[in-house]
């Protein structure tokens, strides 16, 4: 629902706040994780402009009206388990604070100094405890192209796809924020002929292209949620890039499905946006191709309207490029289907549970969001602009995917969700 914490005439005294390209506007106010210049434990904040509001010094001067200490933690968790109406007080209270024309902060130096600390000058972490981590398959044309790759058009659906949002549980141990390094993993692959495996470095690294459904309150073991239950359920949103390994995938998958190819590192972007700062930007499903059973028949536009797009900065600092840029309304199952189908069978949900979209795949080359699909399976390679090529990711490369809602006159957005690759580890050494 909208509230007047959405109007696009609102502004806020800081001042960076007001660009129309910024990712954070008042509109938006994202919550995540800092510590200043990376020293002591971290804290909780609100991203405003280029500036970052300490919840916790807000807290301590009793301007928040939060039911208990909440933010003298370094996660979130505690806050989001509190539930939908104190997420909601809490919003419209900051969104008071940072008002233009409200004196209460802007007039107090002495507090504003305390509070707002500048984002050049802090390091971010995890927001949130990850509670577990389970990653779907909801773009039908990520779907699609791969079932084209491996089997035929003719059958590149299972046939299940249409009726169930297909997941699988992944590995919240190693779940990293923007920034962090990623190592290229080891695993088993098998080629061709090939009479026996062999054991060595990924040669097929990839991305993938992914939104982020954090649960903010769970469900009690045994009881299933319907859509509007699970829709209420969820926090907010992340940028999230499950970093997979193609080749170890292939040799590994049957019949059990990925394993070590898909748990070796999976990034997200550190800011969380809210569902309630998206709620302008909500959309339909795509039409349905066949009806779903009545528990996962939508009750009202729950996909969201979110441009994503995709850089690759090549080893040895060459120019970066664009490499896909798709929108999260390409997603054929909603995260509120995804959370009401994961605890259909009575799958207890907590705080700070992860739930990645799978990748997100447009519907021309474009908008592919895996350089699996952008390559063809390695058969067609990117051009760089220096006249290098890209069929997978090389070490010292640099994936970026940035994201936001445009609305009108500001964006809402993610800030990024980065990593680099690193060389695999040499296990003769």
């Amino acid at each position: 629902m909208l509230n007047e914490t959405h109007a696009p005439a609102l502004k806020s005294w800081v001042e960076s706040a007001s660009d129309p390209e910024g990712f954070f506007p008042i509109q938006n106010l994202p919550y995540g994780a800092f510590s200043r210049g990376g020293r002591g434990k971290p804290r909780i904040g609100v991203a405003i402009g280029d500036q970052i509001l300490d919840l916790g010094v807000l807290e301590e001067a009793g301007l928040l009206p939060t039911p208990q200490t909440l933010f003298d933690v370094p996660v979130l968790n505690p806050f989001m388990a509190c539930g939908k109406e104190v997420w909601h007080a809490l919003r419209h209270a900051l969104s008071s604070l940072l008002s233009a024309d409200n004196p209460r902060l802007r007039d107090d130096a002495a507090l504003r100094d305390r509070a707002l600390v500048a984002m050049a000058e802090a390091t971010l972490h995890l927001p949130f405890d990850v509670a577990g981590y389970t990653d779907f398959y909801a773009s039908r044309q990520h779907a699609f192209n791969v079932g084209s790759m491996f089997r035929d058009p003719a059958n590149a659906l299972p046939p299940n796809w249409l009726h169930i949002p297909i997941g699988y549980n992944g590995r919240a141990s190693t779940v990293v924020v923007s920034g962090t390094d990623v190592r290229r993993p080891l695993g088993q692959t098998k080629e061709g002929e090939e009479a026996s495996p062999r054991f060595g470095p990924c040669e097929r690294l990839d991305f993938e292209l992914e939104f982020g459904a954090v649960v903010g309150t769970g469900n009690a073991l045994g009881e299933p949620v319907s859509l509007d239950q699970a829709d209420a359920m969820l926090f907010g949103f992340v940028l999230l890039n499950d970093w997979s390994a193609r080749d170890i995938q292939k040799w590994e998958y049957q019949p059990l499905g990925p394993f070590q190819s898909k748990v070796f590192a999976t990034t997200i972007s550190p800011w969380v946006v809210t569902s309630e700062a998206l709620a302008p930007y909500r959309v339909a499903t795509p039409e349905r191709e066949v009806d779903l059973l009545p528990y996962l028949r939508d009750t009202g536009p729950m996909n969201y309207d979110v441009s994503l797009d995709v850089t690759l900065s090549p080893a040895g600092g060459g120019q970066a490029m664009l490499i896909s840029r798709s929108n999260t309304k390409h997603l054929y199952y909603s995260a509120a289907q995804q959370l009401t189908h994961h605890t259909a069978c009575g799958c207890r949900m907590e705080p700070g549970d992860l739930l990645g979209s799978g990748t997100i795949s447009g519907p021309d080359r474009s908008s592919f969001g895996s350089l699996l699909e952008l390559s063809w399976g390695g058969k067609e390679p990117l051009t760089l602009p220096d006249g290098g090529t890209r069929s997978f990711l090389e070490d010292g490369d640099r994936l970026t995917i940035a994201g936001w809602a445009q609305g009108d006159g500001h964006r809402i957005g993610f800030g990024e969700c980065a990593g680099t690759v690193l060389p695999s580890v040499d296990l003769a050494t």
